[in-house]
């Protein structure tokens, strides 16, 4: 393999000015079309579902069959006692989709929050925006920008959320643009020795959140899009703060945490002028443009692959177990001290509801949405701050090659809803109060 060639310094300012606004537009800037306003990825993402459903839909069940088939294959199910049950349910999740297709089944399989929600919703969706993310994502993180905001905010990421200072856009792009496309970036950076283990651990499971055009989903459901702002900064806060606790506690505190050394200031030069020294130097040796993102793009469907069997298999079992068992009565009792201390109406009711966002995020927003105005308050911002559900979050964290134990996964979904609650609820009350809500 030829090593990339290394451009002038005019050359690389353009390609980092040039390619990293290609990504800043694509990520973190809305555009409204159609009377809709949201980020481009999103608009190309629903343009293909409504415009091109049936090329969507046999992709989605080719990527199934790889993600169902290939553990079995290359013999990768036996590596652990997870990689077992999820293979399994990977097949488990291919079976479901052949089934919903032909609509074969059961019909409470096919209420409209039950397999039509998963497939519709959450498969198709996946099936477009990971590959197309993927793509997007070179221009974010392949050509310097990623290496200048790293120097940029070394001061702030070490001190308030224990990860290095390139951190800073993995995080923004994890909260702003999708879990599955963040996790893009957290399992590139671990594989190539930029974050430890505890670095990507806690990015992975601190900010990889839904994307924010779900966050408007979520908002319209508990007819919160008039607090829009209100919600949105909050919900970022919340889950940003949740996020500082628990890299300082088990089990996160406790994985390893060495990682590539971050460059030092150089005696004399500025933090500004040594970013963007960092930014250049990258840009000037970064491969081409058509080589990153052909390796970018791999692992983008790789990653569809492995997710898109589990969220079916994984998010129907959840789902049936909020409707018919009760399971989530019994973990919502580790919420219920605190909807009971801080008021709220019905707190076991709540608690209940909130505990099976484990299995799909949407769950408490669809169980709670008839509730009053503070539950529902709360309620979108657990549901987003929880960041860990089983139906999509847990099986793309599992796919990555970062080494995460389900059973701390599932640990830290309980602290990240404990601690979202405890901040939450008394800012609901505080909103109520002034007149916020």
């Amino acid at each position: 393999m030829t090593s990339p060639v290394v451009l002038s310094a005019p050359a690389a300012v353009i390609r980092l000015l040039g390619y990293s606004l290609v990504g800043i537009l694509l990520f973190f800037v809305p555009f409204e079309l159609a009377g809709r306003s949201s980020l481009l990825l999103d608009h190309a993402a629903s343009a293909l579902q409504t415009h091109a459903r049936p090329l969507v839909v046999v992709c989605a069940l080719l990527f199934m069959l790889y993600g169902a088939v290939m553990p079995w294959f290359d013999g990768s199910w036996r590596n652990s006692a997870t990689t077992i049950l999820f293979s399994v349910l990977r097949t488990l999740g291919l079976l479901v989709g052949v089934a919903y297709l032909f609509e074969f089944g059961p019909a409470a399989l096919y209420q409209p929050d039950m397999l039509p929600f998963l497939f519709e919703k959450l498969v198709l969706s996946l099936t477009v925006i990971v590959p197309l993310g993927a793509i997007a994502l070179v221009f974010l993180i392949g050509f310097g920008l990623l290496e200048l905001v790293g120097v940029l905010m070394q001061p702030v990421m070490r001190p308030l959320w224990r990860t290095p200072g390139k951190s800073a856009i993995d995080a923004i792009a994890s909260f702003a643009g999708s879990y599955s496309v963040g996790l893009l970036i957290t399992d590139r950076m671990y594989r190539e020795g930029q974050y430890s283990l505890r670095d990507a651990a806690i990015i992975a499971t601190g900010f990889s959140t839904v994307s924010v055009p779900f966050l408007v989903v979520v908002a319209r459901t508990l007819d919160l899009m008039e607090h829009w702002n209100l919600y949105f900064w909050s919900t970022l806060l919340i889950t940003f703060l949740v996020t500082s606790v628990t890299a300082r506690i088990y089990p996160l505190a406790s994985l390893p945490a060495e990682r590539l050394p971050e460059p030092e200031l150089e005696h004399g030069v500025s933090r500004f002028a040594s970013a963007w020294q960092a930014g250049v130097a990258r840009a000037a040796c970064a491969p081409s443009l058509p080589v990153s993102l052909w390796g970018t793009f791999v692992d983008g469907l790789r990653m569809t692959a492995y997710i898109l069997p589990s969220i079916l298999a994984v998010g129907l079992l959840g789902l049936l177990a909020a409707k018919y068992t009760p399971l989530f009565d019994a973990i919502g009792l580790l919420l219920y001290p605190l909807t009971w201390l801080f008021g709220l109406e019905q707190p076991m009711q709540v608690a209940s509801a909130l505990a099976s966002g484990l299995a799909e995020m949407f769950l408490p927003v669809i169980l709670l949405k008839d509730a009053d105005q503070l539950v529902r308050f709360v309620t979108a911002i657990v549901s987003v701050s929880s960041v860990l559900f089983f139906s999509a979050s847990i099986p793309c964290m599992l796919a990555t090659r970062i080494p995460l134990r389900l059973r701390d996964l599932l640990l830290v979904w309980l602290q990240r809803c404990l601690l979202s609650l405890l901040f939450s609820l008394p800012f609901g009350h505080l909103a109520l109060y002034l007149g916020w809500l």
